[in-house]
């Protein structure tokens, strides 16, 4: 079940007056449903559209806020046409596109639970679609190249690949959309614009977002549709860590973080950490009586 965000405004009992939210303290009022297609994500009323809306309401008088605006009071309940708070499909598609709107349905949680709907969500999802793009395309064009992919990227999208199967088959779309997020962050962090790695990813997408991954697969010159196409294979060696960042203690207490490669031994590591600047200004000259080096999880100086 999908909760709508009703909105309220305060009327003065027996009049046809109307308090701003931040007013109504110490006032008798009787609060009444308006339409949320008049509210504005910062929850100030559209005065003139609410004069407009019925014909007893034209010539209503409004206390507003110090600054002009009128705010209303905002409630989370069960999506009704009574209680004005229903949200027309179209006019989302009509704005923000219809991969939006899937998208953020999906995000809003897992399928068996209540959620609550908030309008100013979906301009979030509205913006990493257009980060997607911005991976494959600038303002001259395409820019997805043969480039080798990275291990960054490599992992990127594996981690990607093997969460969004799991979440699929677990009925989870939330938890995949998150996914997408992050491996979009990632991705355009590391500067990637691999096509091994972002063919991959809008075949991923594809059933979530299936507008904008036809067009991306359009673009990026393959024949046929993208809904046809295999689901990427995982490869699990790209998930394994080849590093590790260790917290370095000194008498029990962290100064300084290192990566060092997972492969190394033990009297390589204290080799590492012994010749390391940040080590010597700690010491100060002094030998310590003991390193614990538990390789993987942390190194510890002591005495």
């Amino acid at each position: 079940m999908i909760l709508g965000m009703s909105a309220f405004v305060y009327r003065l009992d027996g009049t046809n007056t109307y308090v701003s939210k931040n007013k109504i303290e110490g006032q008798k009022v009787q609060s009444i449903h308006v339409h949320v297609s008049m509210v504005n994500t910062s929850d100030e009323l559209d005065i003139e559209k609410f004069k407009c809306w019925r014909e007893d309401y034209a010539k209503a008088q409004f206390i507003t806020e110090d600054n002009g605006k009128f705010m209303v009071g905002r409630e989370i309940e069960k999506m009704s046409k009574s209680k004005y708070n229903v949200v027309t499909p179209d006019d989302i598609c009509n704005e923000y596109g219809a991969d939006t709107l899937r998208l953020y349905e999906m995000f809003l949680g897992p399928l068996e639970q209540a959620k609550p709907w908030n309008t100013a969500g979906i301009s979030g999802v509205f913006g990493f679609l257009k980060k997607l793009w911005r991976l494959y395309f600038d303002e001259n064009g395409l820019i997805v190249a043969n480039d080798e992919p990275t291990k960054d990227n490599l992992k990127s999208l594996h981690k990607t690949i093997k969460k969004v199967a799991e979440d699929i088959e677990g009925f989870s779309f939330n938890t995949s959309v998150s996914q997408f997020m992050i491996c979009v962050n990632e991705l355009s962090a590391q500067n990637c614009h691999s096509r091994a790695i972002l063919e991959p990813l809008a075949i991923l997408i594809s059933s979530y977002a299936p507008h904008i991954a036809e067009e991306l697969w359009n673009q990026l010159g393959n024949s046929g549709s993208i809904s046809t196409v295999d689901f990427p294979i995982l490869d699990e060696k790209h998930l394994v860590e080849s590093s590790k960042e260790y917290p370095v203690s000194f008498n029990g207490k962290m100064r300084f973080t290192i990566e060092l490669s997972l492969d190394l031994s033990v009297p390589e590591i204290q080799e590492i950490i012994m010749k390391d600047e940040r080590t010597l200004k700690q010491l100060d000259g002094k030998t310590p009586n003991k390193i614990i080096i538990v390789p993987g999880k942390v190194i510890n100086l002591v005495g």
